[in-house]
């Protein structure tokens, strides 16, 4: 890997840390030379702290460490993206990122659609509500639904009609959601035990 150190005078390189799980940003430092061959060796993210004027490895006094997993760089030569396991937050403000943001796994609009689901389901009184009337059916009648979608996307899939089987697809996925929230899943929850089998 050939990285400039040589772009800035003081030659260092903007680190961009990423949660490897989660593809958050975590943070952003600098490293020189000996704070990328220092984060080699040990497997703890090392940066030249600007403030400190010498080398600082995040988490050394407070133990919330940044575990390396991968190391690229940019097509410049000039940036470096880390991907890490954090543990505990990364902030020294105590938050899980120094944009005071949640590092939770998000599945783009399938965890906005996660979030719309809770919702319904903490107001089901509302009157206009198709996910919230499901939650006043109950259990059963979610399960229902998940059967009747699953049915009609295998029928589909049997034709040639591709929109038709796309609409059914999503009608699936969009109950299975439903069901996982009624037994008080999360999507996350699926993806880990898929990612322990592979």
């Amino acid at each position: 890997m050939k990285i400039d150190f040589t772009k800035n005078p003081e030659g260092l390189v903007p680190t961009i840390i990423q949660d490897a799980k989660t593809k958050n940003v975590l943070m952003l430092g600098y490293m020189n030379q000996e704070a990328f061959d220092t984060t080699l060796k040990t497997g703890k993210v090392t940066f030249f702290s600007r403030s400190k004027q010498r080398l600082w490895t995040k988490g050394e006094e407070s133990g919330n460490f940044l575990n390396l997993v991968d190391i690229k760089v940019d097509c410049d030569n000039d940036t470096l993206l880390v991907s890490v396991s954090p543990v505990g937050p990364t902030c020294h403000k105590g938050t899980d990122t120094c944009w005071a943001e949640e590092n939770v796994q998000a599945y783009g609009f399938l965890s906005t659609l996660e979030n719309i689901i809770e919702s319904r389901k903490n107001d089901q009184d509302n009157p206009d509500s198709y996910v919230a009337s499901l939650f006043r059916k109950g259990i059963n009648k979610i399960a229902q639904k998940v059967g009747e979608e699953a049915v009609e996307t295998v029928i589909e899939a049997k034709d040639t009609n591709d929109d038709l089987f796309l609409n059914e697809s999503a009608d699936l996925l969009f109950h299975y959601l439903i069901l996982l929230k009624a037994k008080n899943f999360k999507l996350s929850d699926v993806v880990n035990i898929l990612e322990q089998r592979h």
